[in-house]
């Protein structure tokens, strides 16, 4: 029988390779196996190093259901929990169970092109845009309700998760992981008398779905799911929603999201 498995993630900064490479030695004198893929028998991943690693491990391991815990070796570390010189103190409350479970909601992208249709899954943002400088316009429709045709440099469709990212440097909000939404910000809106659009973020409720129909003329969409950026020919439309999938974070007793805003931001 196996010991319990524990899927080990890093980026290739020298600290998160020490990192990882004490972590690993203590994770099994502590009785975990571990390995470096995610395996289907695992109880929990664990990445070592920011917030981009963080979501290269979640994109690697496909959405899985089980926990991941991040040991903070970046920056921001906003989705990591521990630092480098508290690793005994993590693994000790781990296996005493003396932690709590943070659902957070993702989003899919159903992406309808020339070649057929993608879902895409993502824990921060959709952004929809053109490759290149050029103006995109795009025809916005919230539900099955036609709402703008929007002129600018595209769209970012950011959950609560997504709100302190990319979204906050666009002029977004910052929102609550608890509250289940979709905010869709604006992304150098053009707002003349020739082009109408809208300059501020929008909040969707769960239960509703953003449609967005790139005008004709546009043979190439770039969509970028946390980053990771596929470009498509001839999009008709891309349809973002709250997902069914969650992401589940290990969080210890000490965590509160709005002392961490305050700690990063403030």
């Amino acid at each position: 029988m196996r010991d319990r498995v524990v899927s080990l993630f890093s980026n290739q900064t020298d600290r998160s390779l020490e990192t990882k490479q004490l972590l690993e030695s203590k994770l099994r004198t502590a009785g975990f196996e571990v390995v470096h893929s995610f395996e289907q028998e695992a109880e929990l991943v664990v990445c070592v190093g920011g917030d981009g690693a963080f979501l290269q491990a979640l994109h690697q391991c496909a959405f899985p259901g089980i926990p991941f815990l991040g040991i903070n070796t970046g920056h921001l570390g906003f989705f990591q929990e521990y630092m480098p010189d508290c690793l005994d103190q993590c693994i000790e409350n781990y296996r005493a169970g003396s932690f709590g479970i943070q659902s957070l909601a993702t989003a899919q992208a159903e992406v309808s092109h020339s070649q057929g249709k993608d879902t895409l899954q993502a824990l921060n943002e959709v952004v929809i845009r053109t490759g290149n400088s050029y103006t995109v316009h795009l025809n916005i429709s919230i539900g099955s309700s036609f709402i703008e045709r929007f002129s600018g440099d595209g769209v970012c469709v950011a959950t609560p998760a997504g709100s302190t990212g990319y979204n906050y440097s666009l002029g977004g909000s910052i929102v609550d992981p608890r509250l289940k939404v979709l905010q869709v910000t604006p992304i150098a809106p053009m707002n003349t008398t020739a082009y109408r659009s809208f300059t501020s973020s929008l909040l969707l409720p769960a239960e509703l779905s953003l449609g967005v129909v790139p005008e004709e003329g546009f043979d190439q969409i770039h969509i970028a799911v946390d980053s990771i950026e596929k470009k498509y020919d001839k999009v008709m439309e891309v349809r973002v929603k709250i997902s069914e999938k969650t992401v589940n974070l290990v969080r210890f007793e000490s965590y509160d999201f709005w002392n961490k805003v305050k700690s990063k931001f403030l």
